[in-house]
């Protein structure tokens, strides 16, 4: 009697030889018509998870960006100066920061779906809010209070697809993910820019309406949110039986063979050296983020006065460009699992797009805004990549508290960067300075990532091999 022996040779595609998470399954025993079972699961996660989660990001970015569209409104409606508007664009992160581990704990205890949920409709709720402010300290209070809303969000998704997407596939995954923020702001910008012609449309300005229209999806895909989402593969009926065994058996062997400081308790991951490393090199990126996103548009006014409806359109250009470069990109870290690499040259690529965009926008308002679009592929190229690494060290409650960590202290530098900016050009009068100290920002971390984590043990990935090229496989014969 003959017996059919398959066993991968590789096991790359589904796990990390020799790093965290690395876990090598054995195909002996499984029949020749099982083994699609992997590629189907994953096809259907990507399919169920991610156009859920990308749109409540998407949200989420619209609601934390739009106020670089309102800015001109609230200057002129409210009385604000740069630095007080700098302020308010930047405090949203102080809430965003202080909420973040508690709000963290609470996911893990009570389930990331339901937790979501929660936040979707604390921060609508608050976006909405914005609509009504009055003056500069509501306008800071408001904005504080829609960062403690909206706090737990990234990192809970963060946590979410440890728990749907094995180590290998994870940052595609995430590169889909990350998506939502150039997309929100390319589509968001002529949007909100036509959102601004309805000034005093039923008695309310245009900055209102922005905040009205963007605020309000939140709170009903709040409401959605527990219907859209399931907790974990254990319980996702629209996964076959066979499905759900083998992407439940994955994960678990992975967050089992995570070494034992990855999987501590919630408080160890606050205090793991990594968490703390990898939250103060983010803290390096988000300045990059959101010290671009939330002075985007003044900067392209800047190269020429433009109508409303005009700035909105410029302003998507770097965002729609760098669309295709993040998931491209995001893809072939992926392929090669050069995580450490990718993030690294991403972030010098952004700092001399910035350098580029600050020195030419008295020259020409194409080289300037070629240089805009430069820095935008290269800062949100580098998420992907970057979140990928502390998303591998930890698992499980450890992950829950290191995410949130590393999150937090990252998003401290949407506080600075976008309050930074506002001083530097009330001070001087030009935005030039602003722009070149964020790109030095950017490839110190660039520089400081590569030193830190490209010999680490997360910042590597066995290579994926797509199944029609993967020479895995072989058949012995035997009696």
């Amino acid at each position: 009697m003959h017996t059919l022996r398959i066993r991968a040779a590789r096991s790359g595609t589904y796990g990390q030889p020799g790093g965290p998470g690395a876990a090598v399954f054995d195909h002996a025993t499984r029949p020749a018509a099982d083994q699609g079972i992997p590629e189907q699961a994953i096809r259907k996660v990507r399919r169920r998870v991610l156009p859920v989660i990308v749109l409540l990001y998407f949200i989420a970015y619209l609601d934390r960006n739009n106020v670089g569209f309102a800015r001109a409104g609230l200057e002129e409606d409210l009385g604000l100066s740069d630095a007080a508007y700098g302020l308010g664009a930047g405090i949203f992160f102080i809430g965003y920061v202080l909420m973040e581990v508690p709000s963290n704990a609470g996911m893990y205890r009570y389930g990331a779906r339901r937790w979501i949920a929660r936040i979707l409709v604390s921060w609508g709720i608050m976006a909405v809010a914005m609509a009504f402010v009055r003056g500069e300290a509501s306008f800071h209070v408001i904005r504080f209070l829609l960062g403690a809303a909206e706090a737990g969000f990234f990192p809970a998704v963060l946590f979410y697809f440890t728990l749907w997407f094995p180590v290998a596939q994870r940052v595609a995954a995430l590169g889909v993910f990350v998506l939502a923020q150039p997309v929100a702001n390319a589509l968001g910008a002529p949007f909100s820019g036509l959102l601004l012609n309805l000034d005093g449309a039923l008695g309310l300005q245009g900055w209102q309406w922005v905040f009205l229209v963007e605020g309000a999806p939140a709170v009903l895909l709040g409401l959605l949110a527990p219907l859209l989402l399931t907790d974990r593969p254990a319980e996702a009926r629209w996964l076959s039986g066979p499905e759900r065994e083998w992407l439940t058996r994955t994960i678990d062997a992975e967050a089992a063979a995570t070494p034992a400081a990855g999987r501590a308790g919630f408080l160890a991951g606050l205090k793991d050296r990594r968490s703390l490393v990898y939250g103060a090199l983010n803290f390096g990126m988000v300045c990059g983020i959101y010290g671009l996103g939330l002075w985007l548009p003044t900067i392209v006014d800047a190269i020429g006065g433009y109508s409303s409806t005009q700035l909105g359109l410029i302003t998507m250009i770097p965002y729609a460009v760098s669309v295709p470069c993040v998931y491209y990109w995001s893809r072939r870290a992926d392929r090669t699992g050069r995580r450490a690499w990718h993030a690294s040259v991403s972030l010098v690529l952004a700092a001399v797009g910035l350098v580029g965009a600050a020195f030419l926008l008295a020259v020409s308002p194409v080289a300037a805004l070629a240089s805009l679009s430069l820095a935008a592929i290269g800062i949100y190229a580098a998420v992907a990549p970057f979140l990928a690494m502390p998303s591998a060290a930890l698992s499980g409650a450890a992950a829950a508290a290191g995410l949130g960590l590393v999150n937090a202290l990252g998003n401290v530098g949407g506080f600075v960067a976008p309050y930074a900016v506002g001083l530097i050009k009330s001070g001087t009068g030009d935005l030039r300075i602003a722009l070149v100290a964020l790109a030095a920002c950017l490839a110190v971390t660039g520089l400081l990532v590569h030193r830190f984590a490209a010999s680490r043990p997360e910042s590597t990935a066995a290579p994926r091999i797509p199944a029609a090229d993967r020479p895995a496989t072989r058949t012995a014969v035997g009696r």
